[in-house]
């Protein structure tokens, strides 16, 4: 079960019911700069991991500041869509309401307030055509969601240089007969985001993964392509390509 720190209190909460009733998921971004993509990210990320629990989730997003610059930028980073929630009510059989925030920013007085941290950005908000989005992704998912994050060159190139290397083993791995997911494995990554939604803590899991001397690389393979569900980093990119 999810349970993820609700800000209102400092106290851990499920973030989806025990009825397995519809969660809301509503990103508020104020506008349309790298801490708005970063509260959509968190959001989406939170989605994918109800989703994978089996919750029902309806996404929706709050603000009335360059909402059609934010989506384009947002959709790049492969964020899924969502749902335009101002004036919107309760849906029906919905149990919860999760809001995903920037801290210090306004929101609905009632549900779990998830907050996240602003992002110092000496780089443009979203990649150009020619660059890769993925790398912009895991940068911001690179740290805690309540820490603070600098989006420079430096920070940039150390995803490239992570996504390639993952990626190379990855397509490598795919040669191999394919092996389930260990149960170790998939324990440790739905530990940990299951943990406060602490997406760190599953990068760690799959560098272990892809160190461990025991595990198969079929399992390796499929074990990426799992957690990939999560974070959305194509991490199968270079499936098919030459040796």
């Amino acid at each position: 079960m999810l349970r993820i720190i609700d800000a209102r209190t400092g106290e851990p909460v499920d973030a989806a019911p025990a009825r397995r009733g519809l969660t809301r998921v509503e990103a508020h971004a104020s506008g349309f700069d790298a801490t708005g993509l970063r509260v959509l990210l968190v959001a989406d990320v939170l989605v994918r991991a109800l989703e994978l629990g089996g919750t029902p989730v309806w996404a929706t997003l709050t603000g009335d500041r360059e909402q059609a610059e934010l989506r384009a930028g947002a959709a790049t980073l492969g964020v899924r869509p969502f749902e335009d929630g101002r004036g919107l009510g309760a849906a029906l059989d919905e149990a919860q309401v999760v809001h995903v925030a920037a801290g210090g920013d306004a929101v609905a007085p009632e549900g779990v307030r998830v907050t996240v941290a602003s992002v110092d950005a000496t780089v443009p908000a979203v990649p150009a055509a020619d660059d890769d989005p993925a790398a912009w992704r895991l940068a911001l998912l690179a740290r805690g969601r309540t820490a603070p994050v600098r989006l420079d060159a430096a920070a940039l190139d150390e995803a490239r240089r992570t996504l390639a290397r993952w990626r190379r083993a990855v397509a490598d791995w795919a040669r191999r007969p394919s092996r389930p997911v260990p149960d170790e494995a998939r324990g440790r990554l739905r530990d940990a985001w299951e943990d406060d939604l602490d997406v760190p803590a599953v990068l760690r899991v799959l560098e272990w993964v892809g160190t461990h001397p025991d595990l198969a690389d079929g399992a390796r393979f499929e074990t990426y392509a799992y957690a990939d569900r999560l974070l959305g980093l194509d991490l199968t990119h270079d499936l098919g390509g030459t040796a």
